[in-house]
């Protein structure tokens, strides 16, 4: 390998691409650019580029599938001298009960993959069609397959079994957990790497939580799919079986039908019937009940599983708040940790509402339970990964 190795991070959604770049060498860890490709499959979409924080490209164009929008990462790239990075990462939801660590991708691990669409049907089709572009792009880089699931491994079989027959265990259905690369890097950015008792909440469109005590996964809210636990954007969160029951029975739902409702118009935004997206709700709360309510119970299903997560712990010394929601929204901070001041949580007002980009301690000095805000880098996890997957080391 060169001095310095070249990863490429991708972080593939349905319409979406997220991508960056970093490199690695001897006492180097460096970010060089990040960008996105948004609106794919729309008659325009949008490619966007930033290195050091500046805008460097921003273009309108249209990108009808998956392999049209990584082509056009590639030549972005190859416009700025960037032709052969030493390889590819992606961020992979779901690996199914096959495939439960981070892995390099051969024909096995794309079949397991494949194998796995019911385990995350809305994200893996997308990262599939990535992975396979990429392989006629460059034929000849390794790609590593970074698990959302694999932080979730650990998991005493107490919380990963589900109160089904056991013949379903034996078939892969259990608690998975997502949001895995996230809090690897949380725990990573711990000065005790997570050893004493915390909570970490990713609240984002997709959001979890996860009690992580010695630097392991005890439990997490999400289960078999990305659908469960929280109130989410788009996302029901848990529900009691009997209403999918009702739906099917009394109002004819197919399953396509409840995997719509479910995941694309429930949560946020089925509570407010204008938006999945805090911040617009937030804009709104005044002068629309129907947005204030959303974040009311968005707090009240987050409080709901901090008690649960911390019966788990037998006692909690962090809470952490990342995620675009949990980084960015000082109001859903506020209302998620004011009604739980009895338990511990204490925050310091001016400290939450502070705007910054670094992690930061937003509970009173005198709080019981520390309250910190860590922005996440999955992208960075991804590529650290890759790294080491290649045999390069650990940086």
């Amino acid at each position: 390998m060169a001095d310095i190795t070249q990863i490429l991070s991708i972080n593939s959604g349905s319409s979406s691409i997220k991508f960056a770049l970093f490199a690695f060498g001897a006492g180097l860890e460096e970010q060089q650019l990040d960008g996105a490709v948004e609106r794919i499959g729309q008659s325009m979409g949008r490619i966007w580029l930033e290195q050091a924080g500046q805008r460097v490209l921003d273009r309108q164009q249209a990108f009808v599938d998956q392999s049209a929008a990584l082509q056009a990462v590639v030549a972005v790239l190859s416009e700025l001298g960037i032709t052969h990075p030493d390889a590819i990462g992606h961020r992979i939801v779901s690996g199914g009960p096959h495939q439960q660590a981070h892995v390099c991708i051969d024909a096995t691990v794309l079949k397991d993959l494949r194998d796995a669409l019911a385990f995350a049907p809305l994200h893996l089709p997308a990262e599939i069609a990535a992975i396979e572009s990429l392989q006629k792009i460059w034929p000849e880089k390794p790609q590593v397959a970074c698990l959302d699931t694999a932080f979730h491994h650990s998991m005493p079989e107490l919380a990963a079994r589900l109160p089904l027959p056991r013949n379903l265990w034996q078939e892969g259905v259990r608690k998975y957990g997502f949001h895995g690369l996230s809090y690897e890097y949380i725990v990573s950015q711990l000065p005790d790497q997570g050893k004493a008792p915390t909570i970490i909440a990713h609240l984002g469109n997709g959001a979890s939580m996860a009690a992580v005590a010695d630097g392991r996964c005890l439990d997490t809210t999400m289960g078999l799919t990305p659908t469960g636990g929280l109130v989410m954007g788009t996302r029901s969160g848990d529900l009691d079986p009997g209403i999918l029951l009702y739906l099917m029975a009394e109002k004819g739902y197919s399953a396509p039908q409840l995997e719509r409702l479910l995941n694309h118009l429930s949560g946020l935004l089925g509570i407010s019937a204008c938006s999945g997206d805090m911040q617009v709700l937030l804009r709104q709360r005044e002068n629309n009940p129907h947005a204030a309510e959303a974040i009311a119970q968005f707090a009240y299903s987050a409080r709901k599983h901090i008690g649960s997560l911390m019966a788990v712990l037998g006692s909690v010394q962090r809470l952490i708040f990342t995620g675009g929601i949990g980084e960015h929204a000082a109001a859903v901070r506020w209302a998620i940790c004011r009604p739980l001041e009895a338990l511990g949580f204490h925050l310091d007002p001016e400290a939450n509402a502070a705007v910054a980009q670094e992690a930061r301690r937003i509970s009173a000095p005198e709080s019981p339970v520390e309250v910190l805000v860590v922005p996440t880098d999955e992208d960075l996890m991804i590529a650290r990964h890759t790294l080491r997957l290649l045999g390069t080391g650990t940086p």
